[in-house]
């Protein structure tokens, strides 16, 4: 047991060697301790807890790590709790697959029409920066 874990009184039961807290949680995952609070407010993580200490078990990790890989591709927290749900519900995570595939064409579609979207008004400002240039240069600017 190391001297953390005695410290908030945690018995030494082989299980707690996985065990961290907040800090070193935020640390391994490059977020603040304020992001792990909110994802657990919104209910998609529950550390232990002992007095104040948040005790954080792999799972937690684990789900912290899909929580922001999730939120890097640009699903929101909701589309997140499902895969959370179903990851939960379902050990050979078929169902949860079967969700992801789903947002991930919906995502790739999403994005393809932005992306056209963003290609057409590069398009167009090119296209009137020439224009305004060509003004200048006639005006003998």
């Amino acid at each position: 047991m190391d001297a953390k874990q005695e410290e908030i009184g945690l018995e030494d039961t082989g299980k707690n060697r996985d065990l961290m807290g907040i800090q070193e949680v935020a640390g391994m995952l490059g977020v603040t301790h304020r992001t792990l609070r909110f994802y657990e407010d919104k209910g998609l993580i529950e550390p232990r807890r002992v007095g104040n200490t948040r005790i954080y078990a792999r799972r937690e990790v684990a789900r912290m790590q899909l929580i922001l890989r999730g939120k890097r591709l640009g699903f929101t927290i909701r589309e997140i709790s499902e895969f959370l749900d179903l990851y939960d519900a379902d050990p050979e995570h078929v169902e949860q697959s079967k969700l992801l595939l789903r947002r991930i064409r919906e995502r790739l579609k999403l994005l393809a029409r932005q992306r056209a979207a963003i290609d057409e008004t590069v398009g167009e400002l090119k296209k009137l920066e020439a224009e305004t240039l060509a003004e200048i240069a006639a005006a003998g600017g």
